[in-house]
C-alpha cells in the first residue's frame, strides 16, 4: 500500500469516519442500465434533479472527466436511541434528528482533501455528500465498504446500515481496495415485509409509495394511496430498524452532532400542530429538515393527527 493511501486512511479516521475504501473509477455499465430502468419505470417520482443529471450519475467521467480515484467514506450516525426519545407520536428519522449531515461530512473531506493536496499539490479532487450526481452506493460497495441490502440502502458489516456516506474524487491513481462482492441479505426480507406502504420489491425502491420521498421530497397535497405515513412527518426508518443486521451490529457512535435536539425532542404534539414558519427556522436551523419546508412538515403533520 502507498504512503498516500496509508495517510488518507489515518486521516479519515482521525477525523471520525468509521469506514474508508478505494475503488478505482472506471465504468459501471450494469448499474447505469439499472439507473435508466428504474428512471423509465417513473419510480424516481417527482424527482426531476435524478433524471436531468442521470448521464453523470451513470458515468462519473461525464461529471468529473479526469477522475482516476473515488475514495468512499462511511459515518456512523447511530445514537443508540429510537422513536421514543421524542416526547411526541409524530416521528423523525434518525439522521435528521441532529445536525446537517452534509455540512458535517464535507467539513471533514475538504480537510481529507486538504492532506491530499499537501502531499500532493497538483492533484485536482472534489467532495461529495449525498447531493452530487454520483451513484454513491454502488462506489461504496466497490471500495469495499459493504453491500446493497434489500432495502436499497448501504450495509455494512460493522454497523449495518446506519451510515451516511461521502466521497473523494481524485485525477490521481491510488491502489484500490478490494470490492465487497457478498451479499449477505441471504433470503431476509424483513425490510420488504415490514414496509406498511409496499414500496420495496427486493433491491428495488419506488419512490411513489416510499415514506421518506413523500414526508421529503413530495410537493404539494398527497394523492389518492399516498396519504398513509405511518406517523412519520420526516423521513422513516422502519426498513432499517428490523434489520438484522441493523439490530445485532448498531453501534451508538456517542457523536453529539445526531443526538436530538432539545427543540426536537422535547415537543409534544400540540406544539408541532402549533408551529409556526418563525419558529421553523429556529427549530431546524443548520438541520436536513429544512429540505421538507415549513408547509410540507406541518402538511405531514395534518396528514398524521389521527393517529395514536
Amino acid at each position: 500500500m502507498s504512503t498516500l493511501n496509508i495517510l488518507i486512511k489515518e486521516k479519515a479516521t482521525e477525523l471520525g469516519f468509521h469506514k474508508v475504501g478505494i475503488a478505482r473509477a472506471d465504468a459501471i455499465e450494469k448499474d447505469k442500465q439499472n439507473l435508466e430502468e428504474w428512471i423509465r419505470r417513473k419510480q424516481h417520482a417527482s424527482m426531476d434533479w435524478v433524471e436531468k443529471r442521470k448521464d453523470e450519475r451513470g458515468d462519473v467521467f461525464k461529471y468529473f472527466p479526469e477522475v482516476k480515484t473515488i475514495i468512499s467514506l462511511g459515518y456512523n450516525y447511530y445514537v443508540g436511541k429510537d422513536q421514543s426519545a421524542l416526547n411526541s407520536k409524530y416521528k423523525f428519522s434518525n439522521y435528521a434528528w441532529g445536525e446537517d449531515y452534509h455540512e458535517v461530512l464535507k467539513a471533514k473531506l475538504f480537510l481529507l482533501l486538504q492532506l491530499v493536496k499537501k502531499a500532493n499539490p497538483t492533484v485536482k479532487g472534489l467532495v461529495c455528500v449525498d447531493t452530487a450526481p454520483i451513484m454513491e452506493k454502488v462506489w461504496a460497495q466497490k471500495a469495499g465498504l459493504g453491500w446493497q441490502g434489500k432495502h436499497t440502502n448501504l450495509i455494512t458489516k460493522d454497523y449495518g446500515s446506519w451510515v451516511f456516506l461521502g466521497e473523494l474524487l481524485l485525477d490521481i491513481e491510488l491502489e484500490p481496495d478490494p470490492p465487497f462482492l457478498d451479499d449477505l441479505c441471504g433470503t431476509c426480507t424483513a425490510c420488504i415485509d415490514a414496509c406498511p406502504t409496499m414500496a420495496l420489491q427486493e433491491y428495488k425502491l419506488d419512490a411513489n409509495k416510499c415514506i421518506s420521498y413523500l414526508t421529503i421530497e413530495h410537493r404539494g397535497d398527497f394523492h389518492s394511496g399516498q396519504n398513509d405515513l405511518d406517523g412519520w412527518i420526516y423521513g422513516c426508518d422502519i426498513c432499517q430498524e428490523v434489520c438484522p443486521w441493523n439490530i445485532k451490529f448498531s453501534d451508538d457512535s456517542g457523536n453529539k452532532d445526531f443526538m436530538p435536539r432539545e427543540k426536537i425532542a422535547d415537543k409534544y404534539d400540540e406544539d408541532w400542530e402549533r408551529l409556526t414558519e418563525k419558529e421553523f427556522r429556529v427549530v431546524f436551523k443548520k438541520s436536513a429538515v429544512k429540505r421538507t419546508k415549513h408547509s410540507g412538515l406541518l402538511r405531514n403533520i395534518n396528514n398524521n393527527k389521527n393517529i395514536n
